[in-house]
């Protein structure tokens, strides 16, 4: 969909300046701000990946906590 915004210069300046350096184009580069902006200020959306994150850790560290516990058996048995 095609819409018309207007931004101060400035930051349309700094704006095509990272769009450049990232290699994007100006719709890839609005079009992923929008996307942060929205995630960033919904509530349930920050609530969602706080838990992913925490269910990741969880994994993470169970299957860390069970190669420490094994090689402590290990070197308990020696």
């Amino acid at each position: 969909m095609k819409t018309a915004i207007s931004v101060p210069a400035e930051i349309f300046e700094q704006a095509e300046r990272l769009r450049r350096k990232l290699g994007k184009s100006r719709s890839e580069l609005y079009s992923e701000a929008v996307r942060q902006y929205l995630v960033s200020h919904d509530p349930d959306e920050i609530t969602e990946r706080l838990n992913r994150l925490a269910d990741d850790l969880n994994e993470e560290y169970g299957a860390l906590e069970g190669r420490a516990r094994r090689v402590l058996q290990r070197a308990e048995s020696n």
